[in-house]
């Protein structure tokens, strides 16, 4: 194998192991939004019922301290009436007490349904910081799932270039190249032969033709002997 081939194996199994690595956040981050998601609905179920309990304890509590200044305004009156000689003292006074142990009653009463409305609202406070943190838990993970998924896509990316160029065979690239360098310069030297063979077979075709035309070219003798004749030089 291939220097090259082995570097790019290399980086082919860190893209696997990162990809394994991320998947599992991955599918952890997903099942835990789910299972904060049902948390998140049993709370909002769980702080609606008691704020409704804290609401109603309330407004009861509110009614029945409203009774008690009313028991004690009518025995005030009834009082007042005995005062003025318009009811017997001894009924109006036994009215007013009868007032007055209701207004004890409901003054208890108001006490009791306060403290309820009280620990009813102490638990609704509880419930919402734990919706809050819960909505603030799942916005963190969801924020965390976006940025896996990035890492992932890029991961996988990575990968499958990292595949592509490992099955790149770099010898036999170099081999391939070989043989086109072989090609080509084999039909450049038959490129330059049949240019030398057009070249002979045209000075063949000229000699044959001077041949048939009856002239011949002088040699070179011939020419100096004509040149002397001329001169008047004579040979010796």
């Amino acid at each position: 194998m291939s220097i090259f081939k082995r570097i790019f194996k290399v980086g082919q199994a860190e893209a696997h192991a990162v990809i394994n690595k991320i998947e599992d956040p991955i599918r952890m981050t997903e099942q835990g939004i789910r299972d904060l998601k049902k948390d998140l609905q049993q709370a909002m179920t769980s702080l609606a019922e008691v704020k409704g309990m804290a609401i109603r304890t309330r407004r009861d509590a509110d009614n029945k301290k409203k009774l008690v200044a009313d028991y004690e305004r009518k025995a005030m009156t009834l009082l007042q009436k005995m005062q003025n000689g318009e009811l017997d003292p001894a009924e109006a006074e036994r009215l007013a007490t009868d007032a007055l142990n209701l207004k004890e009653q409901y003054s208890a009463e108001t006490v009791h349904l306060s403290q309820e409305a009280e620990r009813h609202e102490q638990m609704a406070n509880q419930l919402q910081a734990n919706v809050n943190k819960i909505k603030s838990t799942i916005t963190t993970y969801e924020n965390d799932m976006i940025t896996l998924k990035a890492r992932a896509k890029t991961a996988a990316a990575t990968k499958k270039i990292n595949e592509q160029i490992a099955k790149v065979d770099s010898s036999g690239t170099i081999a391939m190249l070989e043989k086109m360098r072989a090609r080509v310069e084999e039909d450049e030297s038959l490129a330059s032969a049949y240019g030398e063979m057009a070249s002979v077979d045209k000075s063949v075709d000229e000699e044959i033709n001077a041949a048939l035309s009856g002239a011949s070219a002088p040699t070179t003798s011939q020419s100096l002997l004509e040149l002397k004749k001329k001169m008047g030089i004579t040979s010796d």
